[in-house]
């Protein structure tokens, strides 16, 4: 379990991410198809936010150019109060490094670093001081204090994105980005997986945004969002995974009406 550190996970802004009007196409003319429709969004710091949709609803394309991995061809994104801006990609890897953590469902561990290296690797690329105590402390706490000097392929699949979790805060960020991350783990590796997603949020104060298709994994985020061709049209607090499971299997019934069950905190305008 994660314990509080003294100085960690304060948010500096009440909103961690915000999306105004942000569109995405792919390819050109009769072949173009907008991956996202004017999407807009605010979620607060401190909160766990699933991201559902059928495939090809624009949910990774959403995750993608909210995390400052992929441009959207229009719109703002703006990250701890900070806008993205559209500068060089330098300045947008700096963006990204500063306020920025990720987990992937395959973990993107670099095979040749110890689990320690792994964690503080984002830290190194930064040219940030790397403080081997607080990298101990949290793998401590995501329970793999005692395999800092293994490799990953040692390690279980559960194990491996425990290191990506504890990657992932090393750095302090504003927002965590979860694709998919219990997506490749078995049920009970999942469960664990959730949990520290939870106490991150809860204890660490981060502010996490989970694509998922699964329901039950949605079941552990604070609120869920509904995405249909590129549209958000729904949203959920408090979900279960009965609740989810229902939403998902009528969602083709929201379209064209996105903005009928979008609750507060989502303004759908600037």
């Amino acid at each position: 379990m994660f314990r509080r550190n003294k100085g960690v996970g304060t948010a500096r802004s009440p909103e961690a991410l915000r999306l105004i009007d942000v569109t995405k196409v792919y390819g050109s003319e009769e072949n173009a198809v907008k991956a996202l429709d004017g999407v807009s969004l605010s979620l607060p710091a401190g909160s766990f936010t699933a991201v559902m949709g059928p495939s090809g609803s624009g949910k990774s394309t959403l995750l993608q150019c909210a995390a400052g991995l992929d441009r959207p061809d229009e719109g703002r994104i703006m990250v701890d109060g900070e806008e993205m801006t559209g500068g060089t990609e330098a300045a947008l890897t700096k963006f990204r490094r500063q306020r920025i953590g990720f987990i992937f469902q395959q973990y993107n561990l670099m095979p040749t670093l110890s689990v320690a290296q792994n964690t503080t690797l984002p830290l190194k690329l930064a040219g940030r001081r790397i403080d081997h105590a607080r990298a101990q402390n949290i793998l401590d706490q995501v329970g793999l204090g005692d395999r800092l000097g293994h490799r990953p392929d040692t390690l279980s699949g559960g194990q491996r994105q425990r290191v990506a979790i504890a990657r992932a805060l090393v750095t302090e960020p504003s927002v965590i980005f979860a694709d998919e991350p219990t997506g490749a783990l078995d049920i009970r590796s999942a469960r664990d997986i959730l949990q520290l997603l939870q106490e991150a949020v809860r204890v660490h104060g981060r502010t996490v945004v989970m694509v998922t298709h699964d329901p039950v994994a949605a079941s552990y985020a604070d609120s869920v969002l509904f995405l249909a061709d590129g549209r958000l049209v729904g949203r959920m607090n408090e979900p279960t995974v009965d609740a989810v499971a229902e939403r998902l299997a009528h969602l083709g019934d929201t379209v064209g009406n996105a903005s009928a069950d979008l609750g507060d905190g989502m303004p759908m305008g600037a």
